[in-house]
């Protein structure tokens, strides 16, 4: 049967055999005139179709044989981790307030940044030690140079990021405040291009349930019917599904039923139970009621709560002092992928991925701030 959010556009036919693609056009973002350098591959290397122009991918250094057969279609090591998402840039300005409406503030210096949640979640996890893979679409600008770079020199396996000619990649808008808040606007440029072919793509190349990626994180920075055709095509393939709601929509029935956990902060939570604000940490519980299997309620400096059937369990943060609190959120979700893939039990892989998001506040940036596992704090610190 179809399968469609609320208030997003058409159905997607039954996800396990419509490979119908869903997507929308977005104004174009401006591009950056920024320059990378550039390492000439062959588009079998980035999974790109026959039917999709070459493309050069930056580096840090050259690409060994071995590297190059790793990011081949048909590789023998499956990742641990696949993330179908979003990737985008982050123009960050520090302000000291924000605007009100109507008004101007002067901020400081503009930094561009690599973000996106399904690029930073990917991160994220390959930074932790997990074979990550990301899928999604990135504009023929050094946007989507800078984006392929960062991925790349974290060691996410990139074969599945198809490139787009005459399409901007992705713009996080960001202005951060003195206390390490953050307000973001996305233009999803590229983004909006991934359809419902990527996913079958992704998880054909992945191999399903025979040898595939243990994990699949999903986000709605995509087209929704398309993360909903991914929700369901993946639990069916075997993989366990963890999915992010953000920005916040309803989510129908069908998708809801397969996110183990389903992750999402206060205002994500606030929007899916209808309320006029935020959820409280109460909150867990009426939203496992909506039908997902487990659930994950992020509160920020208040930890984290978990819902599942066996009950609920707070989780304490470690008490810190953030610079900046962007991509906190998708460090903790791909830490948390991490630890599911690696054994633990969900309240176990939560109190791990509670400690990377509070460790990620302390540098400024998204994907600079992610630490690797010698970074991470240790359990229960006052920082």
């Amino acid at each position: 049967m179809p399968v469609r959010l609320p208030g997003h556009g058409p159905a997607v036919d039954d996800p396990l055999r419509s490979p119908a693609s869903v997507s929308s056009r977005l104004p174009r973002a401006a591009r950056s005139p920024r320059q990378t350098r550039r390492h000439d591959l062959h588009p079998d290397h980035l999974g790109l179709a026959a039917r999709h122009d070459a493309r050069t991918v930056p580096v840090t250094g050259d690409l060994t044989a071995a590297d190059r057969a790793a990011a081949r279609p048909g590789r023998s090591v499956p990742p641990d981790v696949l993330v179908i998402g979003s990737a985008n840039a982050d123009l960050v300005v520090a302000v000291d307030r924000r605007p009100a409406a109507g008004e101007t503030v002067l901020g400081g210096d503009l930094v561009v940044q690599p973000g996106g949640k399904g690029a930073n979640q990917a991160v994220a996890a390959a930074r932790l030690g997990a074979r990550a893979a990301f899928a999604g679409c990135l504009g023929d600008d050094a946007h989507g140079d800078l984006l392929l770079a960062s991925l790349t020199a974290a060691g996410v396996d990139v074969t599945l990021a198809r490139r787009l000619a005459g399409v901007p990649t992705g713009v996080a808008l960001i202005s951060v405040t003195p206390d390490g808040d953050n307000a973001i606007i996305v233009s999803p440029g590229a983004n909006a291009q991934v359809g419902t072919g990527d996913v079958e793509r992704a998880l054909r190349t992945d191999g399903g349930a025979d040898g595939g990626a243990r994990v699949v994180v999903l986000q709605l920075e995509l087209p929704p019917p398309v993360v909903a055709h991914a929700a369901v095509r993946a639990a069916g393939a075997g993989a366990r599904v963890v999915l992010n709601p953000a920005p916040p929509a309803p989510l129908p029935p069908a998708v809801l039923a397969v996110c183990d956990p389903l992750v999402l902060n206060a205002h994500e939570a606030g929007v899916l139970l209808g309320l006029r604000g935020p959820a409280g940490p109460g909150a867990a519980d009426a939203l496992l009621a909506l039908g997902p299997r487990s659930v994950v309620l992020t509160l920020g400096a208040g930890g984290a709560v978990v819902a599942d059937p066996a009950g609920t369990t707070v989780v304490a943060a470690p008490r810190v002092t953030p610079v900046d609190t962007t991509g906190a959120g998708d460090a903790l979700i791909g830490a948390l992928a991490w630890r599911l893939v690696s054994g633990d039990g969900l309240v176990e892989a939560v109190r791990f991925a509670v400690r990377v998001a509070s460790t990620a506040t302390l540098r400024p940036g998204a994907q600079p701030s992610f630490p690797h596992p010698d970074e991470v704090l240790p359990a229960g610190p006052d920082r």
